[in-house]
């Protein structure tokens, strides 16, 4: 199978990206359900929960570009590194989401454990399987059909994570994460094609993990992932306040997620679509745009407006599906056309999952200690000015933030056709 300019069939593509719905069934846990979790299950408050997820996701974010280098430097097949990860995934979320009745020290020591252990499994499993994409092809319709797939699965995850923890709780919801885990892992290691890695020299390999910087356009498109990221981080952290407090709808978590993730997935052919017309950068950016105008009539909403809120968790939903399957196939353009294909995915991953991670513990680690300095609680009727101020407006104006900085960012050269054909084993 020509990874280079032969056609991934559909059967090759699902076996590569039904694995990021397990993934995604284990990140809806921990950067939406855990903050409340914690705060209605433990005696931590909004600040100690927010102290512990800045730090763990600072640790996070410094552990995945040396993942990444690691990867690259030592030449180890991804499917080896999905398989290490397996057991440490259910580890882990079985420790974050099953604590056991401790003191309010011990429960803090054991909540950043979990946290740590989850993040570094994650880490080694998200990174593989994403360089494992970004190798398949370099051709651009095919970059961006390996992401999407990979990103519609994983919001079939998403939507799945969040019906079953609505309906069945979080016991039930491990139960279906650890069989979703094992049956994807064992379709994507036995059936899924594998890319053909090339061998850099020892040069290269030992200097990896600072190469994604030396260039220009990764810079810039790095920037981008940093505020886009802060924007989609901080309405994530304070979803779950915001729908019970705020709008006093709690009993409607679920299905307003449903709704938003459903039509992401929906919206992610249309994205596709528009990314081959007019590249992956104008219609990324154009996405931007469009979930900051939608985003922003947020701030009028009242309690109880059900139907409003859930109108803008649909129209924001469509414009979630641009920035899930484009960026990262921006960045298998960028790989590709800096010559690095099938040698330094992991690092330029592990680098941009270092983004990710920032993008979560500046959202965390300021948001919600800041909420309770301005006197929210959870729970309780103050604070719920500042509550919808910074769920509502705070990310539109860094989403408009980061359309001017992907509207500036030299990434022209991305879109030029690779001239030779790599191949990938069947």
């Amino acid at each position: 199978m020509s990874a280079g300019g032969g056609a991934l069939g559909l059967p090759a593509l699902f076996s590569y990206g039904l694995f990021g719905l397990p993934l995604a069934m284990l990140a809806l846990p921990i950067y939406i359900y855990v903050a409340p979790f914690y705060a209605q299950r433990s005696s931590l408050d909004l600040a100690q929960i927010g102290a512990v997820l800045l730090a763990a996701r600072i640790a996070a974010a410094f552990i995945d570009p040396a993942l990444g280098a690691w990867m690259a430097r030592g030449g180890r097949s991804y499917a080896v590194l999905v398989a290490a990860s397996l057991p440490l995934l259910l580890l882990g979320f079985g420790a974050l989401f099953h604590p056991p009745a401790m003191q309010e020290a011990a429960t803090l020591a054991w909540f950043l454990a979990a946290l740590l252990l989850v993040y570094a499994a994650y880490g080694l499993a998200g990174i593989a399987h994403q360089s494992w994409g970004a190798a398949l092809s370099q051709l651009r319709a095919q970059r961006t059909r390996v992401t999407a797939v990979r990103e519609g699965c994983g919001l079939l995850g998403v939507i799945l994570a969040a019906g079953l923890t609505s309906v069945f709780g979080y016991d039930g919801l491990s139960l279906a994460f650890a069989v979703c885990l094992l049956a994807a892992g064992a379709l994507l290691l036995a059936r899924a094609p594998r890319p053909v890695l090339r061998q850099g020299t020892q040069a290269l390999l030992a200097g990896a993990w600072r190469l994604p910087f030396r260039q220009r356009a990764f810079r810039w498109l790095f920037a981008v992932l940093l505020v886009n990221g802060v924007a989609a981080a901080i309405p994530a952290t304070l979803f779950l306040f915001f729908a019970t407090d705020y709008l006093r709808l709690g009993h409607y978590a679920g299905p307003f997620l449903i709704v938003y993730f459903c039509a992401a997935a929906a919206s992610m052919p249309v994205w596709v679509a528009l990314a081959r017309r007019f590249g992956e950068a104008r219609a990324w950016g154009g996405a931007m745009l469009l979930a900051a105008t939608v985003f922003v009539w947020t701030y009028g909403l009242g309690a109880g407006a059900a139907w409003g809120f859930a109108s803008i968790c649909l129209l924001s939903g469509l414009a979630l599906g641009a920035d899930l399957a484009l960026p990262p196939a921006l960045l298998a353009g960028l790989i590709g056309a800096a010559g690095h294909a099938g040698r330094h995915e992991a690092a330029y991953f592990g680098w941009w999952n270092w983004g990710v991670q920032m993008s979560l513990a500046l959202a965390a680690g300021i948001a919600l200690p800041l909420l309770a300095w301005l006197g929210y609680v959870p729970g309780g009727s103050g604070g719920l000015p500042a509550l919808s101020a910074a769920y509502a407006l705070l990310p539109c104006v860094l989403k408009l933030l980061a359309a001017l900085l992907l509207w500036r960012a030299p990434l022209q050269h991305i879109y030029t056709q690779p001239s030779e054909t790599r191949t990938c084993a069947s």
